[in-house]
């Protein structure tokens, strides 16, 4: 098992060059993933290594729209996982298969436990600080399709570039609501409060995963992919929140 399994990209592109052999012989399986995927995609690493001798996943988690940039840039990475497909399709010339649909999430007003705002939809957000995604990161887009569904115009006081940090202002007590997905409210446990509302409908974003063009080991890393689209992987983020695809 790795002992350090999410590095920063610096360590990444200097250490990996996508599947490659550590310092015990052990292939290695770079995963890029959103960072809404985090908590899962950790258990499904582990899961997948107690299931392949000799194999580490080491995993990168950002933002979506951050991790196209990254791979199209030239870091190195066998799978990528984004939050939504507009931002895979960004990297499509450089996916060496189609990518797969896995599991799908919804926005959730997230409040401080107690919710001493008394929100309930999203009008009630006017007048608060409210912290969301930036536009260009899937729940930032989704964000701005729900406040479009409810006819409202949202203001926010800071744009985060991943929904953990979303979800980190609120928790931390520098905002009273952010929007967030499901799974991340659940992942906060009582810490939080998360507030469903019927535009979130209008919103559902749906993840897709593909190993890149340019893995060292195409065969392991669609394996990979496999794996999450599998029965073992969907337990695993069923669990967490998510939905089906």
């Amino acid at each position: 098992m790795s002992l350090l399994r999410v590095l920063p990209l610096v360590l990444i592109a200097a250490l990996l060059a996508g599947c490659g052999s550590d310092d015990d012989g052990n292939t290695t399986l770079q995963v890029f993933a959103a960072a809404s995927l985090r908590g899962s995609f950790e258990e499904i690493a582990d899961a997948f290594e107690d299931q392949h001798d000799d194999v580490d996943v080491r995993l990168n988690f950002a933002g979506s729209s951050e991790l196209t940039l990254q791979i199209s840039e030239g870091a190195d990475a066998d799978v990528l996982a984004t939050a939504d497909e507009p931002t895979m399709a960004k990297v499509a010339d450089l996916l060496g298969a189609p990518a797969t649909l896995f599991a799908s999430n919804t926005l959730r007003i997230v409040v401080p436990a107690g919710n001493p705002d008394q929100v309930t939809g999203l009008a009630d957000l006017a007048g608060l600080d409210l912290v969301v995604c930036a536009p260009q990161v899937p729940c930032g887009a989704a964000s701005t399709r729900v406040a479009q569904a409810a006819g409202i115009t949202l203001s926010p006081v800071s744009e985060e570039l991943n929904v953990t940090e979303v979800l980190s202002k609120v928790t931390s007590g520098q905002a009273d609501a952010g929007l967030v997905y499901l799974t991340d409210v659940m992942a906060a446990g009582d810490a939080v409060e998360g507030l469903d509302f019927p535009e979130s409908a209008d919103a559902v974003n749906h993840y897709p995963i593909a190993r890149l063009d340019d893995s060292a080991d195409a065969e392991l890393a669609g394996e990979f992919v496999a794996f999450v689209a599998g029965a073992d992987g969907q337990a695993i983020l069923r669990e967490a929140g998510f939905a089906a695809p």
